[in-house]
């Protein structure tokens, strides 16, 4: 079974970004992919901020993005960067832990102006980590997203069309990458 893997780096759980992690997981799980949700939400701050690699939940992260096919990583944008909180979630994956791996960033921030984020601050993480494949991804803008009153998200029809494209994207990716052996990885 493919598995992905999604590194959400919010440090709330009430994040408009989990409108755009949920489009996402519902879509892959309702496809038959094997999920992972790690969330700096859910994780114990002190095992993150000290690097316990003794800690059994930081293993459980190490693991899943070991047997990860994909990796999708998500984040708010604070500053002109990703957030804190994720970069402590980076920091425990081995140095080359994102090798041979598809990644598709999903970033929201307040303005279109953070756009670079993904380009400048994120992906020579990725690089750093071993990650060569890194797919378009979405970045989106807070009031593209609306809260509603029972807890959901309600995500405008240009942001959906845009999720829809990148979900695409990230299945032929899947598809492709799945098919061809170690060799004809390498010569790709």
């Amino acid at each position: 079974m493919t598995k992905i893997a999604f590194i959400v780096g919010s440090p709330t759980h009430g994040s408009r970004l989990f409108a755009l992690t949920q489009f996402f997981e519902d879509r892959l799980a309702l496809a038959g992919y094997g999920i992972d949700f790690i969330s700096a939400a859910d994780l114990p701050a002190e095992d993150l901020l000290r690097a316990d690699f003794n800690s059994p939940v930081i293993r459980q992260v190490i693991a899943a993005v070991e047997e990860a096919d994909a990796v999708i990583i998500a984040s708010p944008v604070f500053k002109a960067s990703y957030s804190g909180a994720l970069k402590t979630i980076l920091d425990v994956i081995p140095q080359k832990g994102l090798q041979g791996k598809l990644v598709l960033p999903l970033f929201i921030g307040g303005t279109i102006a953070h756009l670079l984020a993904v380009d400048y601050a994120l992906k020579p993480v990725v690089a750093a980590l071993g990650g060569t494949h890194i797919l378009g991804g979405v970045f989106a803008v807070d009031g593209w997203i609306t809260r509603l009153e029972n807890g959901g998200f309600e995500i405008k029809e240009e942001l959906r069309d845009r999720l829809e494209s990148a979900l695409t994207e990230l299945r032929s990716e899947l598809t492709r990458y799945a098919v061809l052996t170690p060799a004809e990885e390498q010569a790709v």
